[in-house]
């Protein structure tokens, strides 16, 4: 058993490096269904459940060093490519899809709330409106709804546990459904053309005068790296709010900062791509190592609960796109912009085309300003249900 920050980590990457070099190399059918990193999240989530590494205080730190570090470098380096001009052609459509996704999630959270009720605790509205919260935005969003409704931490514990087995399994779902796009936008009758134009447009502006190569390497880490510290550093001098958290603070100066390096020569280092795809894949890793399959028995109503959540998001989401002819990409950006916030909404979008990663930013931005007045909002809802005053 692995207790060592080290070990931690390298078992991490050996397992995102030899799933790559499979994909490459071994040519297996599998690979065709399930990309390298769709199989990287089950299989960390595979050795999390069976107890390689030993959870505590030194992995516990490791992990949020590096995820809380690491995150706001990968985000300034895939913005590098970023040109706003093209990004804007994608138009209304993308907001309205954002509301939609977090209508849905509202809609799945009462409706899940009205048919468990009797079986779960006294107070479960006041958890599942922070949770909502959390699903509408991210973490900050759930910590201001859990302090308006005064919501003790000891009562937060099986609903947590949603957002980690229920939210590990829906991100894995959605980058699974990622080749099978054409099929579900034909089906739809979604227009593509604007997409792959987009995309093309984008990835077209990405010429790179610089190759990659071990100073371009190290050149691109410290620039990432001393924008993730400053950019850390300067929002804590920020003023926070409920609407605004601190962490909310630091992805805006990055993005900031990557939208300004997009328009210097910074953009054309094939050094950032490479490196921002490596830190990717350990960010990845790191989500799925905090699941764990074996967690499904300590709270399986809890759990089933948090499904159906998802599944009445996910039919609400498919209908809407049969309605309004939309795309699986805008779909599923928009529902993981929601789930997942900007820890995984980049993510996603890296996995349909790394020049898409700043609509993945942008959308996951929106939520940290309707997570807390939607989580609110449908916390009003639930107690009404249980007859609270």
């Amino acid at each position: 058993m692995i207790s060592t920050a080290f070990g931690y980590v390298t078992v991490l990457l050996a397992i995102a490096g030899c799933l790559y070099f499979l994909e490459a190399h071994a040519k297996l059918r599998l690979f065709r269904y399930l990309p390298a990193i769709v199989l990287l999240y089950f299989v960390v989530m595979v050795c999390a459940s069976i107890g390689i590494w030993q959870s505590g205080p030194v992995i516990d730190d490791t992990y949020k060093a590096l995820r809380n570090n690491l995150l706001p470098a990968m985000i300034f380096l895939m913005l590098l490519n970023a040109d706003l001009r093209q990004i804007k052609k994608l138009g209304w459509k993308m907001i309205f899809t954002f509301l939609l996704a977090s209508l849905s999630i509202a809609c799945g959270f009462i409706v899940t709330y009205a048919i468990f009720q009797n079986a779960l605790a006294a107070n479960a509205w006041k958890t599942f409106a922070a949770l909502c919260g959390s699903w509408m935005g991210g973490t900050g969003n759930l910590a201001a709804v859990q302090l308006a409704l005064d919501v003790p931490d000891s009562a937060m514990g099986y609903t947590l546990l949603i957002d980690s087995v229920d939210y590990a399994l829906w991100v894995m779902l959605l980058l699974a459904l990622v080749p099978y796009a054409r099929h579900f936008n034909k089906w739809t009758g979604a227009d593509e053309r604007i997409l792959a134009q987009v995309g093309a447009s984008l990835e077209k502006s990405q010429q790179h005068t610089y190759p990659v190569s071990g100073g371009n390497l190290l050149l691109m880490l410290a620039i990432s790296c001393v924008i993730s510290t400053g950019a850390q550093w300067l929002s804590a001098y920020m003023p926070a709010s409920t609407y605004f958290t601190p962490t909310a603070w630091t992805v805006a100066y990055v993005t900031l900062a990557g939208i300004i390096g997009a328009m210097t020569p910074l953009k054309r280092f094939a050094s950032a791509d490479m490196l921002a795809i490596i830190m990717l894949n350990l960010i990845i890793a790191l989500i799925a190592s905090r699941a764990s399959f074996g967690e499904l028995l300590e709270a399986p109503i809890y759990i089933l609960a948090g499904g159906l959540i998802l599944l009445i998001h996910g039919l609400i989401m498919v209908i809407a796109a049969k309605l309004f002819k939309l795309d699986l990409f805008t779909c599923g950006l928009a529902s993981l912009a929601n789930i997942g916030g900007v820890a995984s909404a980049p993510i996603l979008a890296a996995s349909y085309s790394k020049a898409l990663i700043p609509v993945g930013v942008l959308m996951a931005m929106l939520g940290y300003i309707v997570g807390t007045a939607g989580g609110l909002a449908v916390g009003r809802v639930l107690a009404f249900i249980a007859g609270s005053p």
